[in-house]
């Protein structure tokens, strides 16, 4: 099985957004992307990351990601866990060169396996969320 290079992010669902990025903030996180129902911060630059979703916010729901740094290490693992008869997403590449696919762990919880370009995500394009993901 292809190796994860490290856990990435983790998104959650929030009732109150300004409440929630203020909060985060406050414990040193830095808000990196700013939308109206949705919001990321991360530790520090190009690092562990945290999703806030607003309660209107459709297009994924609680999951944690694990990061790769090799495009090919994500097709591999989604060939390898569906030739294991593990109901895994079409991996979907993204318009700021991420790629990534869905499915749920042994115990039923979402997790994503995204692919992220050396250098992190540029900063001036905006995330894209893709299809297939869990709500």
């Amino acid at each position: 099985m292809a190796a994860v290079e490290r856990l990435g992010h983790v998104a959650i669902r929030v009732q109150d957004m300004e409440r929630a990025k203020r909060f985060y903030c406050s414990l040193g996180m830095e808000l990196v992307w700013d939308a109206k129902d949705w919001c990321y911060l991360e530790t520090r630059p190009g690092r562990e990351g945290l999703a806030l979703l607003g309660p209107d916010y459709r297009a994924a729901g609680p999951h944690f990601a694990f990061h790769f740094r090799d495009r090919a290490a994500v097709n591999t693992v989604h060939a390898q866990l569906k030739a294991a008869g593990v109901a895994v997403g079409a991996v979907h590449d993204h318009r700021d060169g991420t790629a990534s696919f869905y499915l749920r762990d042994s115990e039923g919880n979402w997790l994503e396996m995204l692919y992220e370009p050396q250098g992190g995500v540029p900063a001036n394009v905006a995330p894209d969320v893709g299809a297939a993901v869990p709500v």
